[in-house]
């Protein structure tokens, strides 16, 4: 069981959860060859992946599924209201929001998030009482999500912007309410309060979807810092390599370690 990034930030997102014995792809903002090589970076092939998961309709999560899903023929999965402003090239399989599946035998939870989109979900994958969430893309946090993500074993979480930074900075007024309001992103200080409420020794995070205009690295571990004893890692995620597993890294069907080498 683990959690990887291919990358997360606003020019493309893909994360992998390997759990139950399958390997999930959630989301692909990256073309064919990127995801090809940053699968090989993380010692996979896109032959090793059970499903793709689509959070929503946004290009920097959708734009490379279609292509992707195509070439290896690997199915993907969607909400029905994504699936309505989705490419037309997209095949997948609709699902209702917040309505619990099950894929090759791992349990998926699409939890609805306030977001500028269709009908936007992110994801609680389980397996017996193992549980690992991927959380981006969101205005602000409910109830309902905290609940809902609430006794993960790994997390990746959004931590997208620094207010002062985003109101400041060059976006234009109207991008700026778009990002900082309740349907947008969420911001350091969001993402703080919703781990305070969720935090726990055996919980692994990773925060990501950092804006590389409105935040930095050091904003974000400054924000954080004091958080870090209550949970067993936090890791950060960039835009160009993601990170590495957190947790047992798959083992790949379809191409050996010395190949990557």
């Amino acid at each position: 069981m683990g959690l990887a990034s291919l990358g997360s930030g606003s020019r493309g997102n893909g994360t992998l959860v390997s759990i139950g014995g399958g390997l999930f792809l959630i989301d692909c903002g990256f073309n064919l060859r990127q995801v090809e090589q940053r699968l090989a970076r993380a010692r996979l092939s896109p032959g090793d992946i059970t499903a793709i998961l689509v959070s929503h309709e946004h290009s920097d999560h959708i734009s490379g599924v279609a292509a992707l899903s195509h070439r290896y023929q690997i199915p993907v999965f969607a909400s029905f209201g994504t699936l309505q402003r989705a490419p037309a090239e997209l095949s997948a399989t609709g699902f209702d929001g917040d309505a619990e599946f099950e894929v090759a035998g791992v349990r998926i939870n699409p939890v609805r998030v306030p977001h500028d989109a269709r009908e936007p979900t992110q994801f609680v994958l389980s397996a017996g009482d193992e549980k690992i969430g991927v959380l981006s893309d969101l205005g602000s946090v409910t109830q309902h999500v905290v609940t809902q993500f609430s006794d993960c074993r790994y997390l990746l979480l959004e931590a997208n912007h620094d207010r002062e930074m985003l109101m400041r900075g060059s976006y234009p007024p109207a991008l700026k309410r778009r990002v900082g309001e309740d349907f947008g992103h969420l911001s350091n200080v969001q993402a703080r309060s919703l781990l305070q409420q969720i935090a726990h020794p055996d919980l692994h995070v990773a925060i990501g979807h950092i804006s590389e205009q409105n935040n930095s690295r050091a904003k974000v571990l400054e924000m954080f810092k004091d958080l870090q004893a209550q949970v067993a890692s936090l890791t950060i995620a960039t835009q160009a390599e993601g990170f590495d597993w957190i947790g047992e890294q798959p083992m790949s069907r379809q191409i050996s370690f010395d190949k990557v080498m």
